[in-house]
């Protein structure tokens, strides 16, 4: 027995305890919770550590902790959550035995959840208004719905990847500019977007909805994503529908899932929102107000730090999200993902995509002394993040990152 030792400043302290699925050489891939540099193997807790029954903790079996997936705790509901997250707030502030504790350096994180629906949103202001002012120059940089709704695509859950695989390169259908016809090829536009996503674990049925004042009993934590898009693809697809395969190619997700519980401190108000926006997408009690999350995303490009993003610049919350999402009674699922889009601040620092980095490739940037537009093959992209925590706490998320290989031949 010993105590699990946190490094000073450690983004991964007892106020964080953000859950993953790990396995070690030879073993089975099962759930743990990170503090410090070490995962803690919930599944290997002594039985009387988690108690099956207890009416202070609720049932704790390890059966949900052996699993491949964070999936079967996660539909347990919040009231398990909540029980499991103080129990083991007061478990691993003293000794745990040292079977259960495994360096996260030797570790192998796999995939946290089973990903059931993936849906993308485009919360931020400043990034549509971007894209509006290099794509309809002259014209109102903002659609006339913007304002009025959360606005999404629906991805592809089967390409929904963890932090650390590689990215290959699409080919698809793409028209270079000045061509009349299309040509089908690698895609030279290649980009990444810098965003938070949230996990549901308790669903919703078919013809329900969830109202934002509801978002904590459904949506259990929050991961970083990198919604890998074609630019070009994405381009020449987009008349008039919107993305397909420009991004169903790859979306990678961060190996850590921090609950919302831990980001509690991280709330704060969002920019105001005029119009007002419909009943349905606000809180029913009275001076309700939308919250964000004080989260700043950093984006590396090659080792170059390129972005500082911030998510508490974004128009819409979590919570207007998710009600959105379940507007006109669409069921939810453990599992489900949904994200923020490009989560972009005002400043050209701030951008969370080389779309708008390099203003669609006509301003390069410079990454370790070589100007650059679009993602080459060999690049390595890494996305890190982290968020106010208690009493001056530091919470982090861990990082996604990717490395881009070739189109396939």
């Amino acid at each position: 027995m010993s105590t699990v030792a946190v490094p000073p400043g450690s983004p991964f302290g007892l106020d964080n305890l953000p859950y993953g699925v790990f396995s070690t050489p030879g073993t089975a891939p099962r759930v743990g919770v990170r503090l410090g540099d070490t995962v803690v193997d919930l599944a290997a807790l002594p039985p009387d550590v988690l108690p099956r029954d207890d009416d202070r903790y609720g049932t704790a079996s390890a059966d949900v902790f052996a699993a491949p997936a964070l999936n079967p705790f996660l539909a347990e509901g919040p009231a398990r959550w909540a029980a499991v997250r103080r129990r083991l707030t007061e478990l691993l502030a003293g000794e745990v035995p040292d079977a259960v504790c495994h360096p996260v350096a030797y570790v192998t994180l796999h995939l946290p959840f089973q990903v059931a629906d993936f849906v993308d949103f485009y919360a931020s202001e400043h990034h549509a208004s971007n894209v509006g002012q290099i794509f309809r120059p002259g014209a109102p940089p903002l659609a006339p719905n913007w304002k009025h709704l959360p606005v999404a695509y629906h991805g592809r859950a089967g390409t929904v990847i963890v932090s650390g695989t590689d990215v290959v390169r699409p080919s698809g259908q793409r028209r270079q500019q000045g061509e009349g016809a299309p040509a089908y090829g690698p895609s030279a536009r290649l980009d990444f977007e810098a965003e938070l996503g949230f996990v549901i674990g308790a669903g919703s049925a078919l013809g329900d909805r969830i109202e934002v004042d509801d978002v904590d009993e459904h949506v259990f934590g929050a991961v970083l994503v990198n919604d890998w898009s074609a630019r070009d693809l994405q381009d020449w697809e987009s008349r008039p529908l919107g993305p397909h395969q420009g991004k169903s190619f790859a979306t990678s997700i961060s190996p850590w899932v921090v609950p919302m519980a831990a980001l509690r401190a991280a709330r704060v108000p969002l920019p105001a929102q005029v119009p007002r926006p419909l009943p349905y997408l606000r809180g029913r009690e009275p001076g309700w107000e939308p919250w964000g999350l004080d989260v700043e995303l950093i984006v590396t490009w090659n080792g170059a730090v390129v972005s500082r993003a911030p998510a508490r610049e974004l128009y819409w919350s979590p919570a207007q999200l998710l009600a959105q999402l379940t507007a006109n009674g669409a069921s939810t699922r453990t599992g489900d993902l949904f994200a923020s889009g490009t989560a972009s601040g005002p400043e050209k620092g701030q951008r969370a995509c080389l779309l708008e980095l390099t203003w669609n490739g006509a301003d390069p940037v410079t990454v370790n002394g070589e100007q650059r537009t679009f993602l080459h093959d060999g690049d390595r992209l890494t996305i890190s993040a982290t968020a106010p925590g208690p009493n001056g706490a530091t919470i982090g998320f861990g990082e996604v990152t990717g490395l881009i290989r070739p189109a396939y031949p």
